[in-house]
């Protein structure tokens, strides 16, 4: 009953049928994941995406949790005996948690205040005749509460205690505090003030020393910038309301009359404000934007992964893999085909050893000894001498030699999963691996790395940790499930993500391979300890198996869907092999005369297209890429200049430009294209190849102004 209740509020939110979310639901409900529900249950959920199904998810987890929340507030209000029909239907009908907590604020069991201590006085009779603004002659009456064994010594501290009561009600009135907390959401403004004697030590917060802006417009990177400085000490932030017109809302409910009474309640509801209700609902505010702010640095930051994993492989070549330095050397090692280590050591081209020729000699018998076919150099310190000199080298084979995004291969060579691989190998031969392999495949090698060490967003230090980590995981999932797994190579970190597994699982799939040798058809995934029937659902569609003799076990079509294969091939008298590789013997099969209860026309379209192109990787085809050769560093740089670049970062103030000078250059959102841009992933896409300008250069502080206006720049795809 609960569940249906949820699935109608879900349903009117997203603006989706009923029967899809509760089919949704009861497929998250009975353990199936996110991207097994969007590929391979489409019938049920009216082929709802991804991104769809994981807001049916979090909302469904936001309203049990409104639940457990309205159940222990129930329980309370029982235990206090203050439960009425009214108080409970009032409860049982709110929807969102601030509404529910606003309930039982006056019931809320609370330490001492200013009013608790005026009623212990008595004083609360005086403050219901105030509040009534019947009476004219409150300094009469007040007098009758005169009783110094109360504590009340006068009349003047009579009205003070009866005041502090009104004020309390007021703060606790729902209707009062959701007035007061949509004129913040609609009016407030966010400041901003450098905490005195920090302006030097605070510099990097230099312009919001003095900064106001409206709450609701603040976009998250100047929010999160301005809570940083905040938590650093440098800047008190506030969010502030015009009082007047605050105080003129509350007038308008609480005011009747126009006596002694109705000028104590006026100076109640000031008192309210400025003593309870603005702090309770600044509190509210700070933390409403701040859940904004990072919501929406989060959403950037898992776009940014999720291009960054779906980033286009070289593929399975022999490469050479090197990660420059100028002191400590190059390091230097050989991959097979498969990402194998077969060779590493150390060359010292650069100062101060300056061994040059020795460098090029190594370099270049490596290249012949282990037949490299590809060069990946990191694009850290050193890396654009060294791949100069790389360049520079007269092979005696086709070699290409580029420049490899390294962030976070320090953090893959320090962690646990690296010194698992390679045990007898130090840090630096680590990484060089890992700046190798995430050249062969981005996806495979990047699932090793914690996402947020990769460093594609903004502010992500700054986020919800626990929010930001779902949100990474969700999108590493989804990555790794649309491209799909080969069962007999995947790492071990790769098989965890796939749709049903988890590391338990994917460790007995290694283990079962080393011992068995490879998979030869996915009905021999259910040999694998504790492979079960869900497990087997769940992650068969998403496993390949290169070699396996059925060609339907290279493909994304799960295997509970075989039979209807079968019987195309059999309706045209052609093997399932013919199916694949004849388009005129595809062209004539009619998708209605095999749609049934359990497949429909989505999974039967969804056939044909993996039919056409079995196991065809979905990412982009690789692209070769060059930086100006006359441009080396930031001193290089004129005004005027344009140059080719690599997208690496992508905010919503712009994005972040590698131009092969050691500092990424910004370009504005303002200077993305000719027109209006809201969106930079609108115009851009994370390693994306584009042509910018140099507008400005400041040199002492490492800052590069672009422009991308007049490149002509297509959309982004």
């Amino acid at each position: 009953m609960i569940l249906d209740i949820y699935t109608k509020i879900i349903a009117d939110e997203l603006k989706q049928p009923v029967s899809a979310v509760q089919n949704t639901i009861n497929l998250l409900e009975g353990g199936a994941t996110i991207p097994f529900i969007a590929r391979y249950r489409k019938e049920m959920t009216g082929s709802m995406d991804e991104v769809v199904i994981a807001q049916v998810r979090d909302r469904l987890v936001q309203l049990k949790e409104l639940d457990s929340r309205r159940a222990a507030i129930l329980k309370s209000l029982r235990e206090q005996e203050k439960l009425t029909p009214e108080l409970e239907a009032a409860v049982i009908n709110t929807l969102t948690m601030a509404e529910l907590e606003d309930i039982y604020l006056p019931y809320k069991p609370k330490r001492k205040t200013r009013a608790s201590i005026a009623r212990e006085k008595g004083l609360e009779p005086l403050a219901n005749m105030i509040f009534s603004q019947n009476y004219d002659d409150i300094a009469r009456r007040a007098g009758n509460f005169i009783d110094p064994e109360k504590g009340v010594n006068s009349v003047e501290e009579a009205i003070q205690g009866a005041s502090d009561i009104i004020a309390e009600k007021i703060n606790e009135d729902s209707f009062a505090r959701k007035r007061i907390r949509n004129l913040f959401q609609k009016d407030s403004v966010v400041l901003a003030k450098v905490v005195k004697g920090k302006d030097e030590e605070g510099v990097n917060f230099q312009m919001y020393f003095d900064y106001n802006e409206p709450l609701h417009k603040a976009p998250s990177h100047r929010l999160l910038a301005m809570f940083r400085g905040e938590n650093e000490g440098f800047l008190r932030i506030s969010v502030t309301v015009d009082e007047d017109h605050a105080h003129e809302l509350l007038e308008r409910i609480y005011v009747k009359g126009n006596n002694a009474s109705t000028v104590l309640v006026k100076e109640a509801i000031a008192d309210g404000c400025k003593r309870l209700l603005f702090p309770s609902i600044e509190t509210e505010m700070r933390q409403w934007a701040k859940e904004k702010a990072d919501t929406e640095a989060i959403r950037v930051f898992a776009e940014n992964m999720r291009q960054l994993l779906l980033a286009p492989p070289l593929g399975q070549k022999n490469v050479l893999a090197i990660d420059p330095g100028f002191r400590t050397g190059c390091k230097v090692v050989c991959l097979d085909r498969q990402g194998k280590l077969v060779h590493n050591e150390t060359i010292y081209p650069h100062p101060p050893q300056n061994e040059v020729k020795e460098a090029i000699h190594k370099i270049k018998s490596l290249v012949n000894a282990y037949k490299i076919e590809a060069i990946a150099i990191g694009n850290g310190t050193a890396g654009r001498e060294t791949e100069r000199l790389v360049k520079s080298i007269p092979f005696d084979r086709d070699v290409i030699a580029l420049a490899v995004n390294e962030s976070g291969a320090s953090v893959y060579s320090a962690s646990a999963v690296a010194r698992k691989e390679f045990p007898d190998y130090d840090v630096t031969v680590r990484g060089s691996v890992s700046i190798g392999r995430r050249l062969m495949d981005p996806l495979a090698e990047l699932v090793k790395i914690e996402p947020k060490s990769i460093g594609v967003g903004q502010y992500q230090h700054d986020v919800d940790q626990n929010a930001l980590m779902k949100s990474l995981e969700d999108t590493v999932v989804s990555c790794v499930n649309k491209v799909g797994v080969e069962v007999n190579t995947a790492s071990e970190e790769l098989l965890t993500y796939v749709s049903g597994l988890g590391p338990a699982l994917a460790k007995n799939i290694i283990t079962h391979r080393n011992e068995h040798g490879p998979f030869k058809s996915r009905s021999e995934f259910r040999k694998v300890t504790r492979f079960g029937d869900k497990a087997f659902e769940q992650a068969a569609g998403f496993l390949r198996i290169r070699d396996a003799k059925n060609p339907l076990d290279r493909s994304s079509v799960h295997p509970e869907s075989y039979t209807v294969v079968d019987k195309m091939a059999k309706s045209l008298s052609c093997t399932i092999d013919e199916l694949i590789a004849k388009p005129e013997l595809r062209s004539k099969i009619q998708l209605n005369e095999f749609t049934s209860d359990k497949i429909g026309m989505p999974t039967l379209q969804d056939i044909m297209l993996e039919l056409a192109k079995p196991g065809r990787d979905p990412r982009q085809q690789f692209e070769m890429f060059e930086f100006d050769k006359h441009i080396h560093s930031i001193n290089d740089l004129r005004v005027g200049m344009k140059l080719p670049g690599i997208i690496t970062n992508i905010t919503n103030f712009g994005v972040f430009v590698d131009l092969g000078v050691h500092q990424d250059g910004l370009v504005h959102i303002s200077q993305l294209a000719d027109r209006f841009v809201k969106d930079p992933n609108d115009v851009v896409k994370l390693n994306q190849k584009v042509m910018v300008e140099v507008l400005e250069i400041d040199i002492d502080r490492k800052r590069i102004q672009l422009t991308m206006k007049g490149q002509h720049t297509k959309p982004a795809v």
